[in-house]
């Protein structure tokens, strides 16, 4: 109990509440919001124009995988958007959990545990996944803790209780499944509202800019690329990478989709919502379209292994929760790492 009031003061302690109007959205992420807001009624508009022209030369299968997508895109922006207008990141943090509590849980449902497991998956969705949010929420100074949480202590707890349990039986596949799902659906999905607590910013041009744009920019990137890759691949693929993992994806589609993710970077970074240039810019978006074809490729082997199609049926289109923020799960710890490390010798 102490610890808990220890913490919940330091979340809501002065100095945090000072900082506050720092993750309102300021006139760079208002731009960029404004930006993302016109590209999607562009998108809805093509989306019915072709719909409407049954001799069009697009697959119509296509035209409606489009068309699911931008809705579930209009969904994530109108949530990002109320969330980041609430003076505090925790607010976006809860979010987040949120989304990693049901996550996981679509991710567990697809595993079958034993009865053994049940308590142990009690401590993981009611204790880890909450501890580890709450360590974001205490910003940077508890880094070393939420960074070392789970794939340290919570993995080896995972380990110790089923084993506790007195069940043997598969052992080494049911701890891995667990600490898969703890570590992709929580873990790594908690460094995108992490970068909301990235207020490191010693060079005055950046003293005044909203993180909030940062972690909108990253979500937007990783979104987009996937999109991209999608598209690029329906209209310009015939090397398919893995045909037994994910048919739809080709080599072509994979590097015509980056290299217009860069771009597309490229040109945000001129919006002023992230500290980066637009040659760095450009390779923080490589980075991301590439760790998120890589999210989006494993996941799909974990549906085949499973034998399912979709995660879920939450989201209109994607069907659950976790095949829609797959590439933001592998992305999320790639960017936090080279976005601290560049405020660090930004600063030194």
């Amino acid at each position: 109990m102490d610890l808990l009031h220890a913490s919940l003061s330091t979340i809501l302690s002065a100095p945090l509440l000072a900082q506050q109007t720092a993750f309102l959205l300021d006139g760079a992420t208002g731009i960029l919001l404004g930006v993302v807001i016109s590209c999607l009624l562009i998108a809805t508009g093509a989306g019915q124009i072709l719909r409407r022209q049954p001799d069009s030369s697009v697959n119509p299968a296509i035209v409606q995988a489009f068309i699911r997508r931008v809705r579930a895109w209009w969904l994530m922006t109108a949530i990002l958007a109320v969330t980041f207008t609430i003076p505090s990141p925790v607010a976006t943090v809860v979010l987040f959990f949120l989304i990693s509590f049901w996550a996981l849980r679509e991710f567990i449902t697809l595993t079958p545990t034993r009865l053994g497991d049940h308590r142990t998956l009690f401590w993981v969705f009611f204790v880890l996944t909450p501890a580890q949010y709450v360590l974001v929420a205490m910003g940077q100074s508890q880094y070393e803790l939420f960074s070392i949480l789970i794939p340290v202590y919570g993995f080896l707890f995972i380990a110790a209780r089923i084993a506790v349990a007195g069940d043997y039986k598969r052992f080494l596949e049911r701890i891995a499944k667990i600490q898969a799902g703890l570590y992709i659906c929580v873990y790594s999905l908690s460094y995108a509202p992490a970068l909301l607590y990235l207020t490191d910013w010693t060079d005055p041009e950046y003293s005044t800019k909203s993180t909030a744009g940062l972690l909108f920019y990253f979500l937007l990137i990783a979104q987009l690329s996937d999109l991209l890759h999608f598209v690029c691949s329906r209209l310009l693929g015939k090397n398919v990478i893995a045909p037994n993992i994910n048919a739809s994806r080709t080599w072509e589609g994979f590097f015509a989709g980056t290299g217009v993710t860069a771009v597309v970077g490229a040109m945000l970074s001129l919006t002023g919502a992230t500290p980066f240039n637009p040659w760095q810019s450009a390779v923080m978006s490589i980075v991301i379209a590439v760790m998120g074809a890589a999210g989006s490729m494993a996941m799909s082997a974990i549906k085949r292994d499973r034998g399912v199609q979709d995660y879920g049926t939450l989201v209109e289109g994607h069907a659950g929760v976790l095949d829609r923020i797959d590439a933001i799960c592998f992305a999320a710890p790639v960017f936090f790492h080279l976005t601290r490390y560049y405020f660090t010798t930004a600063s030194g």
